[in-house]
């Protein structure tokens, strides 16, 4: 059995070492009071980052803008051969920062999770895992085990990654966000329409502001849309306004 680190015990990370221990001799490293207590319930040993550092694969599930310290620190210590993996919801600045930090004997592999432990509650089957390649050619078996795990894996590159995520995260996240903050009720005379901005708000409603700044500010294509989106939005205020059933009044 490959030893793994899971570094960073947050939701996600806690999510990690429930289904990764049934396959790997699972360590978990974490600064947050409680972490170790938290790892010892789920049966998955706790240690240092030296520790997680001298595993055969490295797993970083700390937030985005924690990435590029967390990987300085762990580069002094990881083993020639071992693998890296990151979790996070952007692609191209964690890649960058693998690439620039840690030691060529890595291989690299940076992957983004689409769920959480909300929508994978139940199950991961049919959930969506993205992979990217960096370095060396073990996104094939990373690839390989999501798919084992039952998740539908798409291999892509960190921009294209963005891209797309710019549109199906930051996007849907930015209206979510503003829904959950605006506090839409659960109305008896709701439609299927509504019901679905209801369960979008459950969802998101669970994640940390952290992650939504990560999500808006750390991909580099997520700006031009929200601005695109919000524009949009006021034009069509502004035409309804405008137009001559919209100034009357009953």
């Amino acid at each position: 059995m490959k030893s793994l680190s899971i570094v960073g015990f947050g939701q996600f990370g806690r999510l990690a070492a429930r289904t990764l221990s049934a396959h790997f001799d699972v360590l978990v490293t974490d600064t947050a009071p409680g972490a170790e207590t938290i790892a010892h319930d789920l049966g998955v040993a706790f240690g240092s980052l030296r520790d997680a550092a001298s595993r055969d694969i490295v797993v970083v599930a700390v937030p985005v803008a924690a990435m590029r310290e967390v990987f300085a620190a762990l580069a002094p210590d990881l083993r020639p051969g071992a693998l890296l993996i990151d979790v996070g919801s952007v692609k191209m600045l964690p890649v960058q920062w693998m690439t620039e930090v840690l030691p060529a004997h890595v291989d690299i592999v940076a992957t983004h999770p689409l769920f959480g432990p909300q929508s994978a509650r139940d199950s991961l089957e049919g959930l969506r895992f993205v992979v990217c390649p960096v370095r060396g050619a073990r996104h094939e078996g990373v690839a390989a085990y999501g798919r084992s795990l039952g998740l539908t894996v798409t291999i892509t590159t960190p921009e294209e990654h963005d891209r797309e995520m710019a549109y199906v995260q930051a996007l849907t996240h930015l209206i979510g966000r503003s829904l959950v903050n605006l506090g839409i009720p659960d109305e008896q005379l709701k439609t299927p329409s509504y019901q679905h901005l209801l369960e979008l708000c459950a969802l998101i409603g669970a994640d940390t502001f952290e992650l939504f700044t990560a999500i808006q500010t750390q991909n580099p294509f997520a700006a031009d849309v929200a601005r695109a989106f919000v524009g949009e939005a006021r034009g069509l205020l502004d035409q309804v306004s405008a137009s001559p059933s919209g100034s009357s009044r009953p």
